[in-house]
């Protein structure tokens, strides 16, 4: 059984978010081919919108114990709302930001309730979740249509559904940067996540989904930047596939969070897609440098190589995606206004001085496939 337990407190806490004193990265920003004059904005049936845009609301967070929703959580209970999280119980149902005071964190603990439950027994889904009458759902980790159906079903008078998907949906295109109507590939890796966009518009709920690109800053469980720092620090070159020049786009968790409560009761939002990240784009290259520059160590040595040359086996030899891989922000820039707080340095700082440079990390550094393309560089040199 599913226990929830409700503790009152006077006074929701605050949420500081450190500021990070670096220079600006002169980062890749390319002009748009297409502007956002294009429609992003799909037409919306009648009624679409029940969520009013002030008050307090009882919110469900699906998930919510690790990176994004960490950040999430505290910024719905700064603004006097009853968050829940659901959570197998498995892990910690809190945790204290690195850099927030002991007192902001007692107070936010106080406030955050539980419901224990696996979201894959879906029958207990639908019986437990009517009972607390919550009016919106943030689903963080959700990744297959038919995990989202249960809480649809237990919740019909929901008043808004708010979707993490991922701007992997997109089919790879060689006309970029991707907006919110561009083509999606049902093939991706993340077809669940579209697949469960096409519920949420065949169920008629007032839905928004949000597609981020890539997503760092400090607990990241993903090794975006913590790749990059680990060899910083060992003070090894990096290699980088190729030229380099591919590029990309990153996207601050804190810049992601705020995004997701400005879409909260927002009539703009209702039953739209909206991508989020950094508004720069970078390179390979660039965001190497970058990263050192973030984490106060002298430009790396760069290897580039051709990744058709190894067998790497099963161990993924660079975090990122071979490819240019960027989306346009404007549509959340113009439509909720979007106006991330970090750029690329100052975000890579904010995530190596609350963590990488604390002695904090996901994963340990594993060199192996390194070795083998800087040992193949080393023969090519002599």
């Amino acid at each position: 059984m599913a226990k929830l337990v409700v503790v009152q407190q006077p006074k929701p806490p605050s949420l500081s978010l450190l500021p990070s004193s670096l220079s600006e990265f002169s980062g890749t920003k390319l002009p748009s081919q297409i502007k956002y004059k294009r429609q992003v904005c799909l037409p919306k049936p009648k009624g679409a919108l029940n969520v009013r845009a002030s008050g307090a609301k009882k919110i469900l967070i699906m998930g919510g114990t690790r990176f994004i929703g960490l950040f999430l959580s505290r910024l719905l209970v700064k603004e006097g709302h009853q968050v829940t999280l659901f959570t197998r119980g498995k892990a910690p149902i809190t945790q204290q930001l690195p850099g927030e005071s002991d007192s902001d964190y007692a107070n936010f603990k106080s406030q955050i309730l539980h419901l224990k439950g696996d979201r894959m027994e879906f029958d207990f889904v639908r019986t437990s979740l009517p009972a607390e009458g919550f009016d919106v759902v943030y689903d963080i980790n959700g990744r297959e249509a038919d995990e989202v159906e249960p809480i649809l079903d237990a919740l019909p008078n929901l008043e808004q559904y708010i979707y993490c998907s991922s701007a992997g949906v997109y089919l790879k295109s060689d006309l970029l940067p991707h907006f919110e109507i561009d083509a999606v590939d049902p093939k991706s890796r993340h077809k669940g996540k579209l697949n469960t966009e096409t519920l949420l518009q065949s169920r008629g709920v007032n839905w928004t989904s949000i597609r981020p690109v890539y997503i760092y800053g400090p607990l990241n469980y993903n090794p975006v930047e913590e790749w990059f720092f680990h060899r910083l620090k060992a003070g090894r070159p990096i290699p980088v596939p190729n030229s380099g020049m591919q590029i990309t786009q990153l996207g601050h968790v804190k810049d992601l969070a705020t995004a997701f409560v400005q879409v909260l009761g927002n009539e703009k939002a209702s039953r739209e897609i909206f991508n989020i990240s950094g508004e720069k784009y970078v390179t390979f290259d660039g965001l190497a440098k970058a990263c050192a520059k973030a984490g106060g160590f002298p430009e790396p040595e760069i290897i580039h190589y051709n990744p058709k040359e190894f067998d790497f086996g099963k161990k993924k030899a660079f975090p990122f995606r071979d490819q240019h891989f960027f989306a346009s922000v404007d549509k959340a820039k113009h439509v909720l206004g979007l106006k991330p707080k970090f750029d690329l340095v100052e975000g890579l700082a904010d995530s190596y001085n609350l963590d990488f440079g604390r002695g904090t990390f996901r994963k340990e550094a594993d060199f192996s496939t390194d070795d083998m393309i800087l040992g193949k560089s080393l023969v090519l040199q002599s």
